[in-house]
């Protein structure tokens, strides 16, 4: 990575941190984030879980192990959100209840990259079709999820850290994320792992530096959309029936 990259990576990690800290912080903004969490988390799942599946099939049982249990992580994650949802007397949507938004729902869990221009600019060049589990490269889907693990498991840790202590909702909240900050940089750590199985030094290294360089580049897309206000930044919440249980949730 080149000077000026990092220096951009520096600008627009902080820029970002400190927007992401001020949503969760603030009561308002705090349950549309954890259910965009919700969202993410959870619906990365059958994309692990099919590429632990491939894995097996190719004799790297090893991996296979490591995506089925980063698979599980996720799914913890995405029930840690609900909890703190339900804890607020909200739940994510049910976009299934209309026929209209049905589509953006199977839209949005298909594929995210599709929708957003972070990920539209930090996949440039490769096609939904590319991506998907069963195609997508090793080399591709390797290095581009350590970047954002790795930054991910920082993020986490520095929401979790502007939660008010006062508050036994949000303390909650906060060791919750911050076992999920751990999480995430074991699986950063075991992609890493994988790559260095597969390839020399430089070639990770070159991969690395590669994907850093579009994480940068989706971060000021994503920036400037947000700056030309392009991001209606909709509701995902809706007030939690009472009657609802969550024990499921208490149990992750």
């Amino acid at each position: 990575m080149n000077l000026l990259t990092y220096v951009m990576h520096l600008a627009g990690s902080g820029a970002i941190a400190y927007y992401s800290a001020a949503q969760i912080r603030d009561p308002k903004t705090r349950p549309n984030v954890l259910a965009g969490f919700q969202l993410a988390e959870s619906g990365s799942v059958p994309f692990l879980q099919t590429l632990s599946d491939r894995a097996a099939a190719e004799g790297d049982t090893w991996l296979a192990e490591k995506l089925a249990k980063h698979a599980e992580d996720e799914k913890r994650h995405g029930q840690i959100f609900a909890h703190a949802l339900k804890q607020l007397d909200k739940k994510v949507i049910d976009f299934k209840s209309s026929k209209e938004t049905t589509k953006e729902t199977t839209k949005e869990s298909k594929s995210q990259e599709g929708r957003s221009p972070f990920f539209a600019a930090y996949f440039k060049g490769y096609s939904p079709e590319q991506l998907k589990p069963a195609v997508t490269a090793w080399d591709v889907f390797m290095p581009s999820t350590y970047i954002l693990e790795l930054d991910a498991s920082k993020d986490f840790a520095r929401m979790a850290n502007v939660l008010p202590e006062s508050d036994p909702t949000a303390r909650n909240l906060k060791l919750g994320m911050l076992n999920i900050a751990k999480d995430e940089t074991g699986h950063a750590a075991y992609l890493y792992e994988a790559m260095m199985r597969r390839m020399s030094a430089t070639q990770v290294q070159k991969l690395v530096d590669e994907w850093r360089t579009r994480k940068v580049d989706a971060l000021m897309a994503f920036a400037s959309n947000m700056l030309q206000s392009k991001n209606n930044n909709a509701s995902l919440v809706q007030d939690a029936a009472p009657s609802e249980s969550d024990s499921e949730l208490m149990a992750a």
